[in-house]
């Protein structure tokens, strides 16, 4: 193993055991945000209330030394509330750009199905250009910059449904689920002596995730994999039960979540097996179904597995 290889899997390492100190018995789920941030992407949570999303969250901001800031998503808030605003500075007699709370390199949109489809809309631009565009004026955000989103099942109460584009910015969906009855006597322990996310100091700072994120990108993608990649989008898009299939900038996200995730399990080339590991929580948002496999009662993740299984896997890929 190269110094550069130990170095990563070293920083891995750390931010992966700091955020267990908060989130107990989520090895799956923290690999998962792990890879999201290392394929510079954004993560959306979706699960109950509950069962730790914003803990997650928060544990991955506190384990990087850079700025980060929590938006509370309610139906009042406004676009501006997120982006800035400009002010007339008297003092001066000019105008000023004062920045809003996602000018920072971790930002937890906590319940974001909670406001308004308008403000939703505020994180687009943001979310694909890393800029924010006010009043003829372009600022650019942080580096490295992460949006981590919270919700809850669109079925709840005051909750809006995110539209499709909002969607796709997210490189992964993932949920949490409850933890097994020996770890969550383990939280009610922890909690009882005052573990919490605010005890967790930093790990790495933001110019070592620039470094880990740099590393990610070399490593190498075999023409087999490649093509396979597309095999899978394009079964999604002939699949009568789906009326809408994964687009090209979906199995581009499909290529650098498999391209991290490789580079966590310490290879330099992407193999089947990460594709397959990135292909529910990469491409399962990004496809939407026909009225009829709803009413049966189809899912995105079962018709992404479907797909899995009805694409062969290519052999040969190491190089």
């Amino acid at each position: 193993m190269s110094p550069v290889d130990s170095t990563f899997a070293q920083r891995c390492g750390q931010i992966a055991v700091n955020i267990s100190r908060v989130v107990r018995g989520k090895d799956e789920v923290i690999r998962q945000v792990l890879t999201c941030l290392l394929a510079e992407g954004h993560l959306l949570i979706e699960d109950v209330p509950g069962t730790g999303k914003t803990s997650i969250a928060r544990a991955l901001a506190a384990s990087i030394s850079a700025p980060w800031n929590r938006i509370q998503f309610t139906p009042d808030l406004l676009p501006s509330d997120i982006t800035g605003v400009t002010v007339f500075d008297q003092s001066t007699a000019t105008f000023t750009f004062r920045p809003g709370p996602i000018f920072a390199s971790i930002v937890i949109a906590d319940e974001i199905n909670r406001a308004s489809p308008k403000t939703q809309a505020a994180l687009l631009e943001v979310m694909e250009e890393r800029t924010v565009s006010a009043d003829a004026s372009m600022y650019s955000v942080p580096q490295p910059f992460m949006v981590v989103a919270t919700q809850n099942p669109i079925d709840m109460e005051g909750t809006y449904r995110l539209p499709e584009a909002q969607l796709d910015r997210f490189l992964m969906n993932i949920s949490v689920g409850y933890p097994d009855v020996d770890f969550e006597a383990l939280v009610l322990r922890e909690q009882k002596d005052g573990a919490t996310v605010t005890a967790l100091p930093p790990v790495v700072d933001g110019p070592q995730v620039l470094e880990m994120i740099a590393y990610v990108r070399t490593v190498e993608v075999a023409p087999a994999i490649e093509r396979y990649l597309i095999a899978l989008a394009v079964e999604t898009r002939n699949m009568p039960e789906i009326r809408l299939g994964a687009s090209t900038r979906g199995a581009l996200s499909l290529l650098r979540a498999a391209r991290a995730s490789a580079a966590i399990d310490g290879r330099e080339y992407v193999s089947p097996d990460d594709v397959k590991a990135m292909a529910v929580p990469v491409l399962s948002h990004r496809i939407i179904l026909e009225p009829e496999a709803e009413l049966q009662g189809r899912t995105q993740v079962e018709m992404i597995e479907r797909v899995l299984e009805a694409v062969p896997v290519p052999r040969a890929v190491a190089g």
